[in-house]
């Protein structure tokens, strides 16, 4: 039986087991890939590029959450792609797989910055939308979860990968980070 205590013990094990690695695959330190996502945050702000979040499910509400959170209190262009009406069109006349990279084929532009969501790291959606933010020169930073081999985890300039196998302790963990980097961003800039 689940315990309040231990769950949280889980979730802080799991978070403080962070594994964060650059685009070469090469392991980084959580100070310095922190360091890393606000500076690409503030290039981004500076330069005024647009922040683009996405993930299925949790990770789209979380995606959501954080968008919002980044334009009010960050003052960051910052968007999550999780229109019910346009994911559900190009889903259906095209391909969900195409949900994200539709969109981002149509208002990204080099040097904007893409962070992706993903529990598992292999959602076919998220992987597109990997490979056509790559294609735009955008910025990638992908957060996973679940199995150390998920795609996602290799194809990001900054990887962030939750070694723990249930949704609810990668969810909360992705949380988590999401708010320590806007936290540190907002400490930083205000």
């Amino acid at each position: 039986m689940i315990e309040v205590n231990s769950y949280i013990d889980t979730i802080s094990t799991a978070v403080k087991n962070l594994i964060i690695t650059d685009s070469r695959e090469q392991s980084m330190h959580s100070t310095a890939a922190l360091s890393k996502w606000c500076l690409e945050t503030l290039k981004a702000k500076e330069f005024n590029q647009t922040i683009y979040m996405v993930g299925n499910g949790a990770s789209a509400m979380m995606a959501s959450h954080m968008a919002a959170d980044a334009t009010k209190n960050g003052m960051i262009r910052c968007l999550a792609f999780n229109d019910p009406a346009l994911m559900t069109a190009v889903s259906n006349d095209i391909s969900y797989e195409e949900c994200f990279a539709l969109p981002l084929k149509r208002f990204a532009k080099p040097g904007d910055v893409l962070i992706t969501i993903s529990s598992s790291g292999n959602s076919p959606n998220i992987i597109k939308a990997i490979v056509t933010a790559k294609s735009i020169d955008m910025y990638v930073i992908t957060l996973s979860g679940m199995k150390a081999d998920n795609r996602s985890r290799k194809m990001g300039d900054l990887n962030l990968y939750v070694p723990a196998e249930t949704y609810g302790v990668v969810e909360s963990s992705h949380q988590i980070i999401l708010h320590c980097w806007l936290d540190r961003f907002i400490e930083e800039t205000q």
